[in-house]
């Protein structure tokens, strides 16, 4: 099984269930013909280099995957007859450098997918265990 990237843009005019309905396809072809998938990086909505099909921005999304060879066509096929992809582009890493490159990024995306979680926690923390000082009121004074 080789090692395989593959980004693809989708038009900024879907809305989130959309979005996410067409990731789960793309990710649901990709398990159906064998891949392991092994991340998936949702980088949002983004500007384009250029606009394509009158559009400058687009939603961005990484999948990190191992398949055979012949799932490219089939991949590739289904992208290129869903409307709502823009662009796409699969890239294969094969050399030793460019291996270790991928477990990298696999290793980000996955930590990327985790980091809200962590955030959570963090801000609700330092609220519980900061003990909250307590000032005398100033008295109030009056004269006459």
């Amino acid at each position: 099984m080789n090692n395989y990237e593959t980004l693809y843009v989708l038009k900024p005019t879907l809305t989130d269930e959309e979005t996410a309905a067409n990731i789960e396809k793309i990710e649901a072809i990709l398990v159906k013909n064998g891949a392991e998938i092994l991340a998936t990086d949702k980088m949002g909505m983004r500007r384009l280099a250029y606009p394509v099909e009158k559009n400058e921005r687009g939603v961005y999304t990484i999948v990190y995957y191992k398949a055979e060879g012949t799932l490219i066509n089939e991949l590739e096929r289904n992208l290129k007859f869903n409307e709502e992809v823009i662009k796409y582009l699969t890239v294969k890493y094969t050399k030793q450098k460019e291996v270790a490159q991928f477990e990298k990024l696999v290793a980000a995306a996955n930590v990327v997918k985790e980091e809200p979680k962590t955030e959570e926690v963090a801000t609700e923390t330092p609220a519980e265990e900061a003990p909250v000082a307590e000032t005398p009121a100033p008295e109030a004074t009056t004269e006459a």
